[in-house]
């Protein structure tokens, strides 16, 4: 089965940004591309969201569920309560939607979180009013604790996900047979359905709903003029309607909708959101050595409302508010509203996850990218290959991605890495090379930026341009820089052209009694321009000889002319077409002619 974030490797450009961006290094850069790592991945879908090149992708399961809701089976939805900040309509018209893409029944997933509010209280009763768990209505954070935190395990809630808990309640009452898709704005709960099958059967995200209605032609808009005018169309929420626990997915909510949630100092529970604030509790609860309150973490900040696959073009406020008023509205409307279960939550407490263990896949071998396994020795032969000789040398400039140049080392020495992403590593060795090869060429050259300054040269060029007949250091190169080009060359206007050259350009340039061959072309589109100068003087010489030569045969050839004129006129008139031409190829300006460029092959 496909991995529920994958690249597309075609697409990847080579950005780490993805790697910038994960909270926990779950990136692998191999042949340049970057590649989510399935045991690594905690799947907050953080990658796919920043990716400027949209290579980050998210497994579509909508063929799948639209063939499932089609078997024949009674197949029921599981509606995310962040659905009253997703969408523009009502509830009620997103039933209606629901139940005409085939589902046979609509239930909302805040009735499993009242079931675990009701465990969480009932424990907490039995233990002096304390309930020291971390939340698991997060299966990023869920998945964060057994990877990378595995000493943290046992302190996780002892009963289910709420959309766990949901879909084994939805079988309790309408059998096991039954069929669950959950649909909301989380990437990770496409997670929950492969590890533990049934539980819920399959996750879609809100675009892949969006996709859904489409492409049946069902128009929310259209379903509310019609609830408007007959609302007894909408179908009734099964078993019946959520309460408070619809305000679970903005920060708090869980803990608002619990008892404690009437305490303004929240002693027995805290709520912390966003992934950098969630690893920072966690690497402390390790290092404290544990936890007294229970501790609600959501990985999205303020939320499920701003899930990976939610609605960015609605403000955290926007959404904070519709959940708010859409919780308001389910405590003071009339009509039942889902009171819990006692005798099954007793069960959820008794037998935990067992209740679905024996459909859940084996859970991935903990990993950790925060503590090295490798020695401080070879950590150094990994940083002094990315050119970290000393410490003066690792900048922690996060160019490629990691917070510091040790962790890009244990990346490197982990395989996560390439030395190619140390962007300051290989602008030193490009620099290199560059000054490598302007002190060796055997030719002038000089490299001018659009306001026709120099931006680098080398001895070269100053020795055909600057008088001199020694070569410089590099440090006194460098007080060239930044110095007009128009102080070392005279023709220095054929610059400015070059600048929108199509291609490269080559001239012949006559200057103080020598003769050089003229490469432009450009360093940078109409920002830089470079130009080599090839000293060419001594074959132009031999071709003076040659030219000297070509003369004397053509005075020779008139004096015969003179005397067999009758036999070869003619012909005498061809030859000195053909050496005047051969004088004019090789012919060079006289003395007394200016200095200047000539096109190549003119």
């Amino acid at each position: 089965m496909i991995h529920p974030i994958y690249t597309e490797s075609t697409e990847c450009r080579d950005c780490y940004k993805c790697v910038r961006g994960c909270p926990v290094k779950a990136i692998q850069v191999k042949d340049g591309s970057a590649v989510v790592v399935k045991d690594r991945c905690i799947y907050c879908g953080h990658c796919v969201d920043i990716c400027p090149s949209h290579a980050k992708k998210i497994r579509g399961d909508l063929a799948r569920v639209r063939q499932f809701v089609q078997s024949g089976r009674k197949i029921f939805c599981s509606l995310a309560p962040s659905s009253a900040a997703e969408f523009s309509f009502s509830s009620e018209s997103l039933v209606v939607a629901l139940t005409r893409l085939g589902f046979s029944g609509v239930s909302e997933t805040a009735i499993g979180a009242h079931l675990v509010n009701q465990a969480i209280e009932m424990y907490a009763e039995s233990h002096d009013g304390n309930c020291p768990w971390i939340s698991t209505a997060c299966p990023t954070v869920v998945q964060t604790v057994k990877k990378y935190y595995p000493t943290l395990v046992d302190q996780l809630s002892k009963v289910p996900s709420p959309l766990q808990c949901h879909s084994a309640y939805l079988r309790a009452l309408y059998g096991e047979e039954i069929g669950v898709v959950f649909i909301g704005p989380c990437i990770a709960k496409k997670v929950e359905a492969d590890q533990s099958p049934g539980y819920p059967d399959f996750a879609l995200t809100y675009e892949e709903l969006n996709a859904w209605l489409l492409a049946e032609h069902i128009d929310l808009e259209q379903i509310e003029r019609e609830v408007s005018l007959d609302p007894s169309i909408v179908p009734s929420l099964v078993p019946c309607r959520a309460g408070k626990s619809t305000l679970y997915p903005v920060e708090g909510g869980l803990i608002a909708s619990l008892k404690w949630g009437s305490d303004p100092f929240q002693t027995h529970a805290v709520a912390v959101s966003g992934m950098s604030q969630v690893i920072g509790t966690l690497s402390g609860m390790e290092k404290e050595g544990g936890n007294t309150a229970f501790l609600e973490l959501l990985a999205c900040e303020g939320g499920c409302i701003n899930g990976p696959v939610s609605n960015q073009g609605r403000s955290s406020a926007r959404k904070k508010s519709l959940s708010s008023r859409y919780t308001r509205s389910r405590i003071t409307d009339q009509g039942p509203v889902f009171d819990g279960d006692t005798a099954f939550v007793a069960k959820l407490l008794e037998h935990g996850y067992s209740l679905i263990e024996k459909h859940t896949a084996v859970v991935e071998r903990p990993v950790s990218s925060f503590v090295s396994l490798h020695s401080e020795e070879e950590i150094d032969q990994a940083l002094k290959l990315l050119g970290k000789r000393d410490v003066s040398d690792e900048l922690n400039c996060g160019g490629c991605g990691y917070n510091s140049c040790r962790e890009m080392a244990i990346a490197y020495l982990d395989g996560m890495a390439e030395m190619e992403m140390c962007v300051t590593k290989m602008r030193k060795e490009a620099q290199s090379k560059m000054d490598v090869l302007l002190r060796t060429i055997p030719v002038g050259v000089v490299i001018v930026d659009d306001q026709l300054q120099i931006a680098d040269c080398n001895s070269n060029f100053l020795k055909l341009f600057g008088d001199l007949d020694f070569p410089l250091e590099p440090s006194q190169l460098n007080l060239v820089f930044g110095l007009p080009v128009k102080r070392f060359v005279p023709f220095y206007e054929k610059f400015n052209s070059q600048f929108t050259a199509p291609s490269v350009q080559q001239y012949r340039l006559h200057y103080k009694d020598m003769f050089l061959k003229v490469t432009f072309f450009s360093v940078e589109k109409q920002h830089l321009v470079g130009a080599l100068f090839e000293d060419i003087t001594t074959p132009t010489v031999r071709r003076e000889t040659v030219v000297k030569k070509a003369e004397d045969v053509i005075q020779r050839s008139l004096e015969t002319v003179q005397q067999i004129a009758s036999l070869l006129g003619e012909n005498a008139a061809e030859t000195e077409i053909m050496l005047n031409s051969l004088i004019d190829a090789f012919k060079v300006p006289p003395s007394g002619e200016r200095d200047g460029y000539m096109q190549e092959g003119s």
